[in-house]
């Protein structure tokens, strides 16, 4: 993907739909559109139910496309939407409060008759502006601030909930999932009780005003009562200027405005506290409905989630994913440009579509599946992403886990009720149920037989979820004796349900008590139904594989995360080296078995101690005999590594075994860059001693925010603090999960990722655990 200025050519050399009919409609550049582009309108219901599937189309055969009946751009695959939104400079977000609909005459004489005059907000600023009062006002949106807000959303909830827990039925959104979030917003505003219920009544008109389609009779209504909101907004912020102290994002703007007055301004202030109520409210609402939609339609994953509460926070994040209340955006081109291969003319709208960049297979496996333990599910665009992504969304989800963990402690039972039709406000860019009918049998509530249960509650750190809460249980079906000192097991679901995936290279995380050892998958990656691993008995080790080897029997349950991929095949070279180190071989096997299917040249190098310790030994003989050179130590066979790397010619070398091994290879193929791949399990890294580590800042070029990093801090734990979201898996500079794109700088690389080359290269470096040689980086975030 390319998003990329151009010189103005030629309407011709412009269009890149020349295959289309031209009877099928014409975009402004005289461009023929698709008939399939010519009929879309976002205000017709295959859109409004589903905008990811009514973009299905797109997707696969035309990914930006103009819209005749709604006059935009659309973009609907991942790479594109995101693209645009990490270059807010070509493609401005100034309309994205735009209203969609053009407003009568009538209705605009009624706004003015309220003196609305609705400012620049942080959705639809340009830069320099945007990120000055950004900056200037994010500190409310840190974790540490955040973090007070909790105990109040846990009380409203369980207060809302006591309210319906014996009634048997409940519609969700309009007797809880509509209030909380607005009492939460207008809290986080710093909102005075007195005025709370007033502000309530005003909020819907705003969405409806701005992206929907209101007839011109039903524009004047709204008119009006958005008039009345903005009036009251300014009220409101008149009282809290009285007196500012204390909690709330309005009030802590209004004592920036002091040290700040050119770039906090009254005007500024008033559309703040009006947008702002929208924002957190609807957004949370809409989201939290949506969640507990999704996850009662899919009721083996509502009941995983009510057996294993870990699994809440990447739970939301799926479902933020899969059916986020924020399905687009929209953006203006300043100049001429290409979103891939299609050209954009200056001045053009477009229409991001978030929901459908969310469902992209090019970037989620299995996008439109509802998978809990999704390895990436945080990648999902539903809270944009760059310098205009999402300031609340941290807030979003502390709300949407503590709702997901009080239903499912109190009413695990609950279900959807029957027959249901689900409607939603017309509108291009947010969606939520308008109403959500849930069933349960009070009589089943655990709290009538369990008192203590309305006493716990789980509390979860702030922030995106963490990859290492994403467990899932599995039965060892077979413990099978498979070398001197190894075993392999054999797991599957225990409700005999399939399980993820996986490709080889790929390995999980095995969880043994407080100890988590990670295993390379050694079987067939086509069998959805059993996972198998090698395990080696590490007497010197910390106990996790004695515990296996000692204790684990067939029927036994286990703990596991993944699978996870770090040490991914590339297949596309002619020639493959695949060396292995004793239990190294379990990647390695399912690596030969790929390249065997397809018909690659490929030789298997295989060292350990003894036939009798060598694992699978008896299958690669089987499968790969030709292929297999074996080097037992106890029969004097050594590998000579010199002289067959130096013969590798253009092989890719894939190798797994003992440190000492993998280094001597790094050292031989110093002068091949690209050439080596490499696994470690063990990491290097020590913890960070502020006595010999220095304090250093991260410039985020894409967020445009400059973070401090501690002396004891990782760059990792520095972003967090500040709610940039970077996945991690180990964090311990072992899997490259937290990797990053390194612009400027000198990294002090700690990692176990990266090759010399890469090193040298100085493009990309982990957070978890490298650093700043000086006193500045500037990462691609």
């Amino acid at each position: 993907m390319r998003v990329s200025l151009t010189a103005p050519s030629a309407p011709e050399d412009r269009c890149p739909l020349s295959h289309a009919a031209p009877q099928a409609g014409t975009a402004p550049n005289g461009c023929p559109v698709s008939p399939q582009a010519a009929e879309f309108d976002p205000f017709e219901n295959a859109y409004q139910l589903d905008p990811a599937e009514a973009l299905r189309w797109s997707r696969d055969q035309e990914p930006v496309f103009y819209s005749p009946k709604l006059g935009y751009w659309v973009v609907s695959r991942y790479a594109d939407v995101k693209a645009i939104f990490r270059d807010n400079r070509i493609f401005s977000p100034s309309i994205a409060l735009e209203k969609i609909t053009p407003v009568s005459q009538a209705a605009q004489d009624t706004l003015k008759r309220y003196g609305y005059a609705m400012h620049r907000t942080l959705v639809n600023e340009d830069e320099p502006a945007h990120m000055e009062r950004r900056r200037a006002l994010m500190k409310s949106f840190e974790l540490e601030e955040l973090a007070h807000h909790e105990p109040m959303v846990r009380r409203l909830t369980r207060a809302y909930l006591d309210r319906l827990i014996d009634q048997g039925e409940a519609d969700l959104v309009d007797e809880m999932l509509w209030e909380i979030p607005l009492t939460v917003a207008l809290h986080f505003l710093g909102v005075p009780e007195e005025d709370m219920d007033t502000l309530r009544e005003y909020s819907i008109a705003h969405t409806v005003n701005t992206w929907g389609r209101p007839s011109p009779e039903e524009q004047v209504a709204v008119a009006d009562s958005v008039g009345r909101f903005w009036q009251y907004a300014g009220k409101v912020l008149e009282k809290m200027r009285q007196d500012p102290s204390g909690h709330g994002w309005m009030k802590y703007a209004i004592r920036r405005q002091r040290e700040l007055p050119e770039v906090v301004t009254d005007s500024y202030l008033h559309s703040m506290m009006m947008a702002g109520i929208v924002a957190a409210h609807e957004t949370t609402a809409h989201a939290s409905a949506n969640m507990l939609r999704l996850l009662l339609e899919s009721r083996e994953v509502w009941e995983d989630v009510c057996a294993n509460p870990s699994l809440i926070p990447n739970a939301v994040e799926e479902c933020l994913r899969l059916s986020g209340s924020v399905a687009a955006w929209r953006r203006i081109a300043t100049a001429d440009a290409w979103i891939g291969d299609t050209f954009i003319p200056k001045g053009a709208k477009l229409l991001i579509v978030s929901a459908s960049a969310n469902h992209d297979e090019r970037h989620f496996e299995n996008p439109d599946v509802l998978d809990i333990y999704r390895d990436n599910t945080t990648d999902h665009l539903t809270f944009g992403y760059g310098s205009h992504q999402c300031m609340g969304k941290n807030l979003a989800r502390m709300e949407m886990r503590i709702f997901l963990e009080e239903f499912t402690r109190r009413l695990p039972h609950m279900e959807l009720a029957p027959d249901q039709t689900f409607t939603f406000v017309p509108n291009t860019s947010f969606r939520g149920p308008e109403h959500l009918w849930v069933r349960w049998d009070p009589s089943r509530n655990p709290e009538r037989h369990d008192a203590s249960l309305l006493e716990r509650e789980r509390h979860f750190p702030l922030g995106a979820p963490n990859r290492q809460d994403a467990e899932r249980e599995v039965r060892v079906t077979e413990v099978i004796a498979e070398a001197e000192d190894v075993v392999r097991l054999v797991l599957e679901d225990p409700r005999g349900r399939p399980l993820p995936r996986w490709s080889p290279g790929a390995h999980i995380d095995v969880l043994i008590g407080d100890y988590v050892r990670k295993y390379s998958l050694c079987g067939d990656p086509n069998d959805e139904h059993r996972l198998q691993v090698a395990v080696r008995r590490e007497s010197p080790g910390r106990g996790g594989s004695r515990h296996i080897h000692d204790s684990i029997k067939a029927g036994m349950p286990l703990r596991m995360r993944g699978p996870r991929n770090h040490f991914r095949l590339d297949e596309r070279a002619d020639r493959y080296l695949l060396i292995a180190g004793g239990i190294g071989i379990t990647p390695i096997i399912a690596m030969a078995d790929r390249l065997k299917a397809l018909g690659r040249d490929y030789a298997i190098h295989y060292c350990g101690r003894s036939r009798q310790s060598m694992a699978l030994l008896s299958r690669l003989v089987r499968d790969h005999g030709e292929r297999l050179q074996l080097y037992p130590a106890s029969e004097g066979r050594r590998l000579d590594l010199p002289t067959l790397v130096a013969g590798h010619g253009n092989a890719l070398i894939y190798a797994c075994g003992p440190g000492r091994l993998l280094d001597q290879l790094a050292e031989l193929t110093r002068t091949y860059p690209g050439a080596l791949h490499v696994e470690h399990f063990t990491a290097t890294a020590e913890a960070l001693d502020p006595r010999r580590e220095h304090t250093f800042e991260v410039v985020l070029e894409d967020s445009e925010l400059t973070v401090p990093v501690a002396a004891d801090q990782t760059v990792l734990q520095a972003l967090r603090a500040v709610g940039v979201d970077v996945p991690s898996d180990c964090e311990e500079g072992l899997c490259g999960t937290c990797e990053v794109a390194v612009v400027d700088g000198d990294v002090d690389h700690r990692d176990r990722v990266l090759t010399d080359a890469e090193r040298a290269d100085n493009r990309r470096m982990m957070t978890c655990c490298s650093r700043a040689r000086s006193g500045r980086l500037v990462l691609g975030l």
